[in-house]
């Protein structure tokens, strides 16, 4: 038995977070959607840290700015940062039991959002009602059953 090599499923699952972000939802969920690419994102940094970096991180960013029409380097910024801690604390993180690394991707969802407030408040941009702080809490809901999506896509086994 051997493990299979899937080297599209990291663009494929990049891809289906950005259409997960931009799927139309009734305007009274729209502020609890969950941030997907931050998602995905983690679990690419967590399980294959070497393919993700600071410089695709902001690409990946960019290519969300111009999609989602958000401003110009927001997304780009929201996940450099979140690739900087994660790039930190991996080792830490990586190893922790399900429930806790919730609680900490959480945490990073919740630094996430603190950025966004301030950029929107430096840049003069709306700032986003009190429904988007529940994101976070999201987030870390939806953790484990996408960890265990994607490590089952990534380490299929070939008998």
């Amino acid at each position: 038995m051997s493990r299979v090599r899937r080297p599209w499923l990291f663009p494929a699952s990049i891809l289906v977070a950005l259409l997960l972000g931009l799927l139309p939802l009734p305007a009274v969920l729209q502020p609890l959607r969950p941030y997907w690419l931050a998602l995905v994102l983690t679990y690419w940094l967590l399980e294959d840290h070497e393919r993700v970096g600071l410089g695709l991180a902001f690409g990946i960013g960019l290519l969300a700015d111009v999609a989602f029409g958000s401003l110009l380097g927001e997304q780009a910024l929201r996940l450099t940062v979140m690739t900087f801690i994660l790039q930190r604390f991996r080792p830490q993180l990586r190893f922790f039991p399900m429930a806790q690394q919730a609680l900490a991707i959480a945490g990073l969802l919740l630094n996430d959002q603190i950025i966004v407030a301030a950029m929107h408040l430096v840049f003069g941009q709306p700032i986003r009602g009190w429904m988007q702080w529940w994101t976070p809490l999201i987030g870390a809901m939806l953790w484990p059953p996408l960890f265990v999506l994607l490590d089952g896509l990534r380490v299929g086994r070939k008998t």
